[in-house]
């Protein structure tokens, strides 16, 4: 590719006992070879496990420098600098942000502005909590699909912040989720999802966040949905067909 003058890279990999991709690995491997390259458009994910040996992960700085200093001025970035049960993850890219998806955003989020993204997944081993799902309606404002994993509780239960609203929000996944996430998501007192009409949930999750679909708390963030994946046994009383009107 030596006569190559514009490269748009959106990849994620999984790497055992090594570091995240930097801009210097980058550069090295394979933009070196790129010597007519004159616009490069980038989304990196890196997830990293390191059972046998300990590694220094780099830092934010340390990340967005490495991409800096080979010329690519306009980068963010955001990186686990210490691992969580022997893993990690960063997220590196080119600014304006140009990709309509953005994948396994973590507690790590430096925030920024993402007007072209519809698809978002969010992963992490620490706990979510309320205030981040509100930077990423805020920084996210076009959000259209959405999908959460994550087991571990949020560790603040009480909040003092308006509901969120996504505007354009109709895919929801709980599949892999702590029932808190379900009762962010779905009570419209936290959360206000009008245009919501898929949803992807555990069955059993989904019946005791609804308390077996009488709770008028999740009831108008359920009535649009038209499309409902459930995972688990089915049991549905007479009061699950009133509750979803729209299946």
């Amino acid at each position: 590719m030596l006569n190559l003058q514009e490269l748009t890279l959106f990849l994620s990999v999984i790497r055992t006992e090594s570091t995240y991709i930097d801009g210097k690995q980058l550069y090295d491997k394979v933009l070196i070879h790129m010597a007519q390259l004159r616009k490069f458009t980038f989304n990196i994910h890196t997830h990293i496990i390191n059972n046998e040996i300990r590694i220094d992960l780099p830092s934010n700085n340390d990340i967005r420098n490495s991409f800096i200093e080979r010329g690519y001025q306009q980068v963010d970035s955001f990186t686990d600098e210490k691992l969580t049960n022997n893993r990690g993850s960063c997220n590196v890219y080119s600014l304006p942000y140009k990709f309509d998806r953005f994948l396994y955003l973590t507690n790590s989020f430096q925030r920024g502005r993402f007007d072209t993204v519809k698809s978002l997944v969010m992963f992490d081993r620490r706990p979510f909590e309320h205030e981040l799902f509100k930077i990423i309606s805020e920084d996210f404002p076009l959000l259209q699909r959405l999908t959460i994993a994550n087991y571990e509780p949020p560790q603040c239960k009480q909040h003092t912040s308006t509901s969120i609203t996504f505007n354009h929000l109709w895919y929801l996944v709980l599949k892999t989720v702590h029932i808190d996430y379900a009762v962010q998501f779905l009570c419209d007192g936290n959360t206000s999802l009008s245009c919501l009409t898929h949803l992807s949930i555990i069955y059993a999750t989904l019946a005791t966040v609804t308390n077996n679909f009488t709770n008028d708390a999740t009831r108008l963030n359920c009535t649009k949905i038209k499309y409902l994946n459930t995972y688990g046994p089915f049991v549905g009383p007479e009061s699950f067909h009133l509750y979803f009107p729209s299946l």
